[in-house]
């Protein structure tokens, strides 16, 4: 590798469940993150839909519809603040998203209907659970798990912590 070649971001694995009123008040922390280290680092989506939430599991295949189309991350973050709308109104809010951010909604309710996208989200969650992760958000760094399910206190200072140690481990 020669020295002009970037390093590679640090990646942060943000295991989340699109109908979590904690995953909703993450969003501004992951905004603010996108915002102070910019190509620094790279923040994966995870599905790690909870049973309890009923729509979780088709709001992540809808997700994955809407990355399909280009539009994965403004698809997120609207689903993500209309959590109590998705509890309360179900699937039609999905397609309710996408109609208003011009994704083509006749595609994404053939792919709720298919399951064309189960396996992304199953394989996600699948993961999330063999690394212990029990509830959303949860924030994956390297080896550090951070569990944002149990409290958002001071979250985002731990996760700035974490990154800031492995961006300057590369500077090493």
């Amino acid at each position: 590798m020669s020295d002009s070649t970037p390093a590679a971001p640090v990646v942060l694995d943000l295991w989340c469940d699109l109908q979590c009123p904690d995953c909703h008040r993450a969003l501004d922390d992951v905004r603010a993150l996108r915002e102070r280290y910019g190509d620094r680092l790279e923040i994966r989506l995870r599905h790690f839909p909870l049973e309890k939430n009923k729509h979780a599991y088709a709001a992540a295949q809808a997700a994955e519809e809407a990355i399909e189309q280009g539009r994965g991350r403004p698809y997120i973050e609207a689903l993500l603040a209309r959590t109590a709308d998705l509890g309360r109104t179900g699937e039609p809010l999905l397609l309710d998203v996408a109609r208003e951010l011009g994704l083509d909604v006749e595609e994404l309710d053939t792919a709720l209907i298919d399951g064309r996208h189960l396996l992304i989200v199953d394989a996600d969650q699948a993961e999330g659970k063999a690394i212990g992760v029990t509830g959303t958000p949860t924030y994956v760094i390297g080896d550090q798990r951070l569990d944002g399910g149990k409290s958002q206190e001071g979250l985002r200072e731990r996760v700035e912590e974490l990154i800031d140690g492995a961006l300057a481990a590369r500077e090493r």
